[in-house]
C-alpha cells in the first residue's frame, strides 16, 4: 500500500509539473515576442548546463565560455538579431576563447584538452542552443505561430502515443542497447499520434494541411530521435537524469529533448529549403 501511495504522489507531480510546462509554452509560443525570447534564453541555458554536466563526465570542459556565448546567441537571436553571421560568429568565438584557455594550460602544466574540450563545448551550443534559436526565428515568421504551436503539439501527442502504446502491447524492442523499453510499435504509434495531431491542428484552424502534416512526420520521427540522442549521452555519462529542476520528470533537457531535432528540422524545411 505504500508502495502504491508512492506511485500514485510521484504520478500525480509528473502530471502537474506537465500540466505546467505545457501551459507555460503554449502561452510563449501564442504570445510570442519578448515574452518567448526570454522563456527560450531560460530553457536554453538550463539545458545547456544540464549538457555540460553530462559532457563533463567523460570530458574536460570550458562550462562558463559555452554558457557565456550560448547565451550571447539566445539573446542576440530574441532581440531581434537573427542574423546568421552573429551565430556563426558566436560559434568561431567559442571556440577560439578555449583554444586560448588550452594554449595557456598547456604552457603552463604540461597538460591540455584541446581537441576534446572545443569539441564538447561546441556540441552543446549546436546541440542544444542552436535548436531553440531557431525556435525564436521560426515564431517570428508570418505562420510561425501556427507551425511552433504544432512543433510542440505533435511531439507531445508523439511522446504519449509511444508510451500507452508501448507500455500495453510493445514486443519488438527499437534500441534496446540504448533504451530497453522502447519498442517498434511504440514507435509507429508514435509518429502515427503525431500526424494525427497534425492534421487534428489544421482542421481546427482551417489551414492548409500539407505544411502542418510534414511537421507531423518531423516531429514523429525526429522527436523519437531526439529522445534516443539524450538517452545515448546519460548511458555514456551514468546517470539517469540530466536535473531536478523539474518535479516528476527530471532535468529540463529530460522534458525537452524530444524538440530539439525537431525545431532544427522544421527550421530547415521552412526557412531555408521552402524560401
Amino acid at each position: 500500500m505504500a508502495g502504491l501511495n508512492k506511485k500514485g504522489r510521484e504520478l500525480l507531480t509528473r502530471s502537474l509539473s506537465g500540466a505546467l510546462i505545457v501551459i507555460a509554452i503554449l502561452g510563449g509560443v501564442s504570445y510570442g515576442g519578448w515574452l518567448w525570447g526570454v522563456m527560450v534564453t531560460l530553457v536554453g541555458i538550463i539545458s545547456l548546463d544540464e549538457f555540460y554536466q553530462l559532457a563533463a563526465k567523460r570530458l574536460k570542459i570550458s562550462k562558463g565560455i559555452g554558457l557565456i556565448f550560448g547565451a550571447v546567441i539566445l539573446m542576440a537571436v530574441g532581440l531581434g538579431h537573427a542574423e546568421s553571421h552573429v551565430v556563426l560568429v558566436s560559434l568561431a568565438l567559442a571556440f577560439i576563447a578555449v583554444l586560448s584557455i588550452e594554449m595557456l594550460r598547456r604552457q603552463y602544466s604540461r597538460v591540455s584538452t584541446a581537441i576534446e574540450n572545443g569539441a564538447g563545448t561546441l556540441a552543446g551550443l549546436v546541440f542544444v542552443v542552436l535548436p531553440w534559436s531557431f525556435s525564436v526565428v521560426l515564431r517570428g515568421g508570418p505562420y510561425g505561430k501556427i507551425l511552433l504551436l504544432s512543433v510542440f503539439l505533435c511531439t507531445w501527442a508523439c511522446d504519449v502515443s509511444a508510451y500507452v502504446v508501448g507500455t500495453l502491447w510493445g514486443r519488438h524492442k527499437l534500441c534496446d542497447n540504448i533504451s530497453p523499453n522502447k519498442t517498434w510499435e511504440g514507435f509507429c504509434s508514435g509518429v502515427a499520434g503525431s500526424f494525427l495531431m497534425a492534421s487534428a491542428i489544421a482542421y481546427v484552424r482551417s489551414f492548409p494541411p500539407f505544411p502542418l502534416l510534414i511537421v507531423g512526420l518531423i516531429c514523429g520521427i525526429a522527436g523519437q530521435m531526439g529522445d534516443l540522442c539524450e538517452s545515448i549521452l546519460k548511458r555514456e555519462a551514468s546517470v539517469k537524469d540530466t536535473g531536478k529542476i523539474l518535479p516528476g520528470h527530471g532535468g529540463m533537457l529530460d522534458r525537452f529533448d524530444s524538440v530539439l531535432i525537431s525545431l532544427t528540422l522544421v527550421y530547415f524545411v521552412f526557412e531555408v529549403a521552402w524560401r
